[in-house]
């Protein structure tokens, strides 16, 4: 079998956006070669591979995007590198690459040209942030006033791979808020438990919930159109008063290869998911917030 290009036409809201894809192998290869072009005595084509690193964000660039910050000759190249490890770094970055991108955009944002200097030191908040609301076994984020978010453990009438499908739309949520709204952590600090109300002082918190309500496959015309509907809630917390009631549904295609159906299936859910969060959910809340 060969590796190549595929494609999903995926229908948000009535608007159509064609998903491209590599097979894993593909990736792999194109993660590969952009890493390798950062070596390129052309500095516009090592600005190109920083720019399409920044859009795949596969985390194996972090540690070649920290060398091209502080060594690249371009000042063009060394700011993207910035830029693009402040979108590369997240919450689920593996702590020894997170700390690698926060050293190198420490020393950064200290340089002498101005360029450099003021992109190193956003992506530096951004990477502390991303760092500070991360995992381990104490909690993140929250606390100390700002707004905090509580997420529901999502819910599913399907009848086949509820779990499965529940624990993706948390996954997404949180994941959607780590990149878009970092300053809205989704973890409590210093707890893996939920916080008390007591424990609210000074920070506006709200509670987000989802429910997948529709899944389904349609064959026909050589392939299957995936079609999935998401219901998603936004309240205060910890009283849990509903305010925000959001609706969203997705058509996915997909050959009839089930391996790739059920890939379709998952593409649906997240990018329903993804969409409500990033255009609705955190808006709702900022607003709500008075942010």
């Amino acid at each position: 079998m060969k590796h190549g290009w595929g494609k999903r036409l995926v229908a948000i809201g009535g608007a159509f956006v064609m998903l491209l894809w590599l097979l894993r192998p593909a990736a792999a290869d194109n993660v590969s070669k952009l890493i390798d072009d950062l070596g390129s005595d052309d500095y516009k084509v090592r600005l190109s591979s920083v720019a399409s690193l920044a859009k795949l964000g596969d985390e194996r660039a972090i540690e070649p995007l920290t060398d091209a910050l502080i060594n690249d000759s371009e000042k063009s190249v060394r700011g993207a590198a910035a830029v693009a490890l402040g979108k590369i770094v997240t919450s689920d970055t593996d702590p020894d690459l997170a700390e690698e991108a926060l050293d190198a955009l420490t020393q950064a944002s200290k340089s002498k040209d101005s360029f450099v200097k003021k992109r190193a030191k956003k992506a530096l908040t951004k990477v502390k942030k991303a760092i500070e609301s991360g995992g381990g076994d104490e909690g993140t984020g929250g606390g100390g006033g700002g707004i905090y978010v509580n997420l529901g453990p999502m819910s599913a009438t399907i009848d086949d791979d509820a779990d499965d499908f529940k624990a993706l739309m948390k996954k997404t949520v949180e994941k959607t808020f780590n990149k878009e709204a970092p300053d809205m952590p989704t973890k409590w600090k210093g707890s893996s438990k939920d916080p008390a109300k007591k424990d609210l002082k000074g920070v506006s918190a709200f509670y987000v919930d989802g429910t997948l309500n529709t899944l389904s496959t349609k064959p026909g015309g050589g392939g299957t159109t995936v079609t999935c509907k998401v219901h998603m809630l936004i309240a205060s917390y910890p009283e849990k008063s509903i305010f925000g009631f959001l609706d969203g549904k997705a058509s996915v295609g997909a050959s009839n290869d089930e391996s790739d159906i059920e890939g379709a299936k998952k593409d649906c859910v997240s990018a329903v998911v993804e969409d409500l969060t990033i255009k609705k959910i955190i808006p709702t809340i900022k607003a709500k917030a008075g942010s």
